[in-house]
């Protein structure tokens, strides 16, 4: 009878085991010298984890050109937060391609050695963000929380958990997290012409907006820093250009032939993005100066184009 007792209790061991395998875990901390940046991955077991990015682009600050005004907010802004002194949560916003999250990557290389660390949270993932900041709560780092291409529809749940975290929580902000996000949306939501019908106006000539234009603007107003972001002009474009086939190793005399083909280039894709300049300059530099480009300065300079790739 002992015997099957035992065998009993072995079994219930096991289904415990087994059980627990696929329920929620808390968040654990990862091995925070392995980085300085990691991604927040959810499995399909619902278990969360913050896994390293062991390659972040190498990019810099004086890689990025025509947006020097954009730069220097974000830059002092940065400055500021990891020297432990005041700072406010980002908002990134508009016209794409043209250097919103290169800007946030080149901030991370600039400043990792002063501290500064990012974590990369996917919108769908925004639910856990409470859990991220208690695991970072305690650290001596400063961490940016990084949301790259923000915005949501109507009813996602990620769009409360965010405010809460940005400001409105009963729990004071933790002071060595911000929330870094880009979007092409001015206010991250979907706005409609028949919201304007919502608007009050009282007999002194003031405008009141809607109780759902009020819930969409709270959102956005929660980051302290807005920095916009605008469609480059035609010469902008073209220093652009000029900067990535130097960086690809082209020489100048080959830069200055290569303006027409720029410009026929965003001409066929209808924009004249950074992103839009970093594809001609692979393209003409992979078809006439080959031999000029190292596969070490093509992988560097991949790292450099906005959205190219996750970090």
């Amino acid at each position: 009878m002992n015997q099957n007792f035992e065998h009993l209790l072995l079994r219930a061991e096991q289904l415990i085991t087994r059980i627990e395998s696929v329920l929620p875990q808390p968040l654990s901390a990862p091995d925070w010298a392995a980085a300085i940046a990691w991604r927040y991955r959810k499995r399909s077991s619902g278990h969360g984890t913050l896994e390293p990015v062991r390659h972040v682009g190498s990019m810099a600050l004086h890689d990025l050109k025509e947006i020097d005004a954009q730069k220097e907010k974000i830059q002092r802004n940065t400055a500021q937060f990891v020297a432990g002194r005041s700072a406010n949560n980002v908002l990134l916003t508009g016209a794409r391609g043209t250097g919103k999250s290169s800007l946030i990557k080149a901030c991370l290389n600039a400043f990792a050695p002063q501290g500064l660390r990012l974590i990369e949270v996917d919108k769908a993932d925004l639910v856990d963000l409470p859990d991220i900041v208690d695991v970072v709560a305690g650290r001596p780092e400063k961490f940016i929380v990084f949301c790259d291409d923000l915005s949501f529809d109507d009813g996602e749940p990620g769009y409360k958990a965010l405010k809460s975290i940005l400001d409105g929580s009963v729990a004071a902000a933790t002071p060595n997290v911000l929330v870094y996000a880009t979007s092409n949306r001015r206010h991250l939501l979907p706005e409609y012409m028949s919201e304007n019908l919502s608007y009050q106006h009282t007999p002194d000539g003031e405008v009141h907006p809607g109780e759902g234009v009020e819930e969409k603007i709270s959102l956005s107003e929660r980051f302290g820093l807005w920095v916009s972001f605008y469609p480059f002009s035609q010469e902008e474009y073209l220093a652009i250009v000029a900067q990535w086939l130097s960086a690809l190793g082209v020489d100048a005399a080959a830069i200055a032939a290569a303006r027409p083909e720029a410009l026929v280039w965003a001409l066929e894709r209808g924009s004249r993005s950074g992103r839009v300049a970093y594809q001609f300059a692979r393209d003409y530099a992979g078809r006439t100066e080959p031999a000029h480009a190292s596969p070490a300065q093509i992988a560097d300079v991949a790292g450099l184009s906005d959205e190219t790739s996750t970090l």
